[in-house]
């Protein structure tokens, strides 16, 4: 009872808002519906290996997985696209501070990886900051996200087995190959002992070229994981 009083009454003071458009909410809830309806979510068909969209339902793998491309992972799946209708949610998130999102993202987390949990996981691990950006930054969204998610499915959350050693500049600056080289062996496992043996998924907010996943992988597999998936918010298509 005293809950629900404490509830009702920031309910009036505080109303819950839609986290994309602002537009306070009737019921309880993370977004509105026209908000809810306009996020371009990733469903089949999709590469059974990369998650990435498909045009053709009796297609199992993209063209880039069918032709033996090499990938340090095992599955990787995201939950929704990163454009300009569904970004913002994720830009606010990272760097403006709102925290409060990682609810939601991490409960699309859940369902986009479904067949990923079902098939078994030991372990979540966040796509690690360089210290100096954790810093200035004060959070790692990856690592929020994975914290949530953790709740949601019952897998606990490993934050410091895998570094970023190297200091790398943001994606966002880079484009192709150039993205490749910036991660270049830029992480590894100080904790392998962690690590050995375990079905791990990877946790980052969105995925581009891959470069980034694909080198946290190598170095998980190196360090003697017994498998490796990709779980992101949001992929660039």
């Amino acid at each position: 009872m005293l809950r629900q009083l404490i509830d009702n009454i920031l309910d009036m003071l505080l109303p819950r808002r839609c986290l994309r458009c602002g537009k306070i909410l009737g019921v309880a809830g993370y977004l509105c519906d026209k908000c809810a309806e306009e996020i371009n979510f990733i469903t089949p068909p999709y590469c059974q290996k990369c998650g990435n969209p498909l045009h053709e339902e009796n297609i199992r793998l993209c063209a880039g997985c069918s032709g033996g491309q090499k990938r340090f992972y095992r599955l990787a799946r995201s939950a929704m696209t990163y454009d300009d209708s569904d970004k913002n949610l994720i830009i606010a998130f990272k760097f403006f501070d709102h925290t409060e999102n990682a609810s939601l993202l991490a409960a699309m987390l859940k369902v986009a990886g479904k067949d990923i949990f079902d098939a078994g996981v030991d372990l979540l691990i966040p796509v690690p900051l360089h210290y100096t950006r954790l810093i200035k930054r004060r959070y790692n969204q990856s690592s929020l996200l994975a914290d949530k998610l953790s709740k949601m499915v019952n897998v606990p959350v490993e934050n410091f087995a895998l570094i970023r050693h190297r200091k790398t500049r943001p994606q966002v600056e880079f484009s192709g190959r150039a993205r490749v080289i910036n991660v270049k062996n830029a992480f590894s496992v100080k904790h392998p002992e962690k690590i050995k043996g375990k079905r791990v998924v990877l946790i980052d907010d969105v995925m581009t070229t891959g470069s980034t996943m694909k080198e946290s992988a190598q170095a998980l597999r190196k360090a003697g994981a017994v498998s490796v998936d990709v779980l992101t918010v949001a992929r660039v298509l």
